[in-house]
């Protein structure tokens, strides 16, 4: 059984990451607003077509360069599931108070609110790895027997999710050294076997 090569050039790393790149630098120097495909494309030095044929438009866009790196990094492994989820919870604060998220997530989010082909995106495409990372850590903590097999994990996830975004994202609140433990001690209170 032979497989056919791709039609068409690869995609090159080096554009992907440049339309990034250009993108998170745009947000912060000038808004998500203001922030449009031709202005990342003349930033990145590509065409608006390199930008169309991996997203969809500005708002996919967006959201891949400025939250999408908590779900590249390694799942985290510290021996416990509130261990665990304190790393987790401690990489999303870092992303979700980043000075571009900052900026972008108020237009952000009304554009996802508006679509539900967007948030579909968002479910499908963006969630799902971070799903696959939650159940590796539930999974391990099943195994240690820290939790029972009836924990939601997508409720959790959403739970992790939920907190630190009105926490830091919607109220501003400082971000203090504490607060990614005492959020996942909070999180992981009501989960263990019963």
């Amino acid at each position: 059984m032979s497989t056919q090569p791709p039609v068409g050039r690869p995609r090159d790393h080096r554009t992907h990451t440049a339309i990034l790149d250009a993108a998170e630098q745009l947000v912060v120097d000038t808004g998500y607003t203001a922030t449009s495909v031709t202005a990342i494309a003349a930033r990145a030095g590509v065409g608006k077509d390199a930008i169309y044929r991996r997203w969809s438009g500005k708002p996919e866009l967006i959201y891949e360069a400025l939250f999408t790196r908590v779900d590249m990094g390694p799942v985290p492994d510290q021996g416990t599931v509130e261990a665990d989820v304190t790393a987790l919870v401690a990489a999303l604060i870092a992303e979700l108070s980043a000075p571009a998220a900052a900026a972008a997530l108020p237009g952000l989010l009304a554009d996802f609110a508006a679509d539900p082909k967007l948030r579909a995106v968002l479910r499908d495409s963006f969630l799902a790895p971070a799903k696959l990372r939650m159940i590796e850590i539930f999974e391990r903590a099943r195994a240690r027997g820290e939790v029972g097999e009836d924990v939601a994990v997508e409720l959790v996830l959403d739970t992790v999710a939920g907190a630190v975004f009105f926490h830091v994202g919607v109220l501003g609140e400082p971000v203090t050294a504490e607060l990614a433990a005492q959020l996942a001690r909070i999180i992981t209170a009501g989960i263990g076997p019963r």
